[in-house]
């Protein structure tokens, strides 16, 4: 009898370290999956302020996608998520603190603001999606090569390239896609 117990003991010792190690295995993997996926794939994102009103609320919660932008460039268009530039860390904005904003112009376009109106390459934009119109102006320019010139839908109240220049594209995170929060905008970002 005494033997008897001593093998089952040391079936149920060795069942339960198998056990274990099988269910580190799948943590192990889960955990690298989820870390290999919000690094190179997508992530969740969440909107701090006002100035992408009335297309992005603040409290927004979103899917940033990160495939994309290894095959093709940002484009025109594009609401992008982008780690600070060289300008705002010199104003105090910490490097992991993300912005999001609407690209404008893409290398070589020129850029003017004028009268309450975009121009990209001398065409007026058609900005239905904006709060308001600029109520600034801006000479014209050239966005320089590797750099991109991003905007806030609410003109007047975002802390953009208007203010502090240029965005590296280097330091573009992802592209916005998808809203998840709140459940009654759930929805593709256009």
């Amino acid at each position: 009898m005494k033997e008897n117990q001593k093998i089952s003991s040391t079936q149920e010792t060795s069942s339960f370290w198998k056990s274990t190690k099988e269910n580190l295995q799948v943590i192990f993997i889960a955990l690298a999956l989820a870390f290999l996926i919000r690094t190179f794939i997508a992530e969740p994102r969440y909107i701090p302020s006002d100035s992408m009103l009335p297309t992005l609320e603040q409290g927004d919660r979103l899917v940033i996608e990160k495939m994309s932008y290894y095959f093709h460039p940002p484009q025109k268009g594009d609401i992008v998520v982008f780690e600070p530039p060289l300008q705002l860390q010199l104003q105090g904005y910490q490097k992991d603190q993300a912005f999001i904003k609407r690209v404008i112009g893409t290398e070589g376009d020129t850029i003017t603001v004028n009268k309450g109106k975009v121009y990209v390459n001398e065409q007026p934009l058609a900005e239905n999606y904006i709060l308001e119109s600029p109520n600034y102006q801006l000479a014209s320019f050239n966005v320089p090569a590797d750099q991109l010139f991003v905007m806030g839908d609410n003109r007047n109240n975002s802390n953009d390239s208007h203010i502090w220049g240029f965005l590296p594209k280097e330091n573009v995170i992802g592209h916005a896609v998808f809203r998840f929060l709140p459940f009654k905008k759930i929805g593709v970002i256009n």
